[in-house]
């Protein structure tokens, strides 16, 4: 399944434009900070609408401002993944992860729970876990939600060294494993070049 993206958009002074085709794999848009880089994702989530464009992934049309075609956020089935976990404070990891899950996803939940290490965790609390931990939750999260993608926004940010090698390695495995399109965005030429198989500047 691959990305095709052309999308415009003024927020203020800032104009920002973007096209390009990635094939199946982790797409990184790298760029400095202000770029519009999590806008453009923003975007292929539907959280934000585009001036003029076109998003498709795989067979099906997101976004056409030619024909008006604006597939409402929960239709566009992304897993998204952001800087900071974002786990709800007052449930468990294990309640965090039945958030929002859908049946039909790649994984079961005891498939991502095996996957991802968090066996131990599920009856922790999210101010209890260390930043790597609570991201890991936070990529379990978003593949229970039976995604036809992942969009990753700049998901080592936050993290130490040791932890940022912990979750990169995650990540290598989703691309390998799981086979998940994932749109991913990141301000480090080192980690793109990593883990992307496409790069699209931005």
């Amino acid at each position: 399944m691959s990305f095709e993206v052309t999308v415009a958009r003024r927020l203020g002074d800032t104009h920002i434009a973007c096209s390009f085709t990635a094939s199946p794999g982790l797409t990184a848009l790298f760029g400095p900070s202000g770029a519009g880089k999590t806008s453009i994702l923003n975007m292929v989530a539907g959280l934000l609408k585009p001036d003029e464009g076109r998003i498709v992934v795989g067979s099906e049309v997101l976004f056409d401002s030619t024909t008006a075609t604006d597939l409402p956020v929960q239709q566009r089935r992304a897993g998204y993944v952001f800087q900071d976990a974002r786990l709800f404070p007052h449930l468990r990891v294990r309640a965090n992860l039945a958030y929002g899950a859908r049946e039909g996803g790649p994984m079961s939940q005891a498939d991502v729970v095996d996957f991802l290490g968090l066996a131990h965790l599920l009856d922790r609390w999210p101010n209890t876990l260390s930043g790597g931990e609570a991201q890991r939750v936070a990529i379990g999260r978003a593949l229970l939600s039976n995604p036809r993608f992942l969009l990753m926004d700049e998901p080592l940010a936050s993290l130490d060294r040791a932890r940022r090698e912990e979750i990169m390695r995650t990540i290598e495995r989703l691309r390998d494993e799981v086979r998940l399109p994932i749109l991913y965005v990141s301000h480090d030429r080192a980690e793109v070049e990593r883990l992307a198989g496409t790069i699209v500047e931005v």
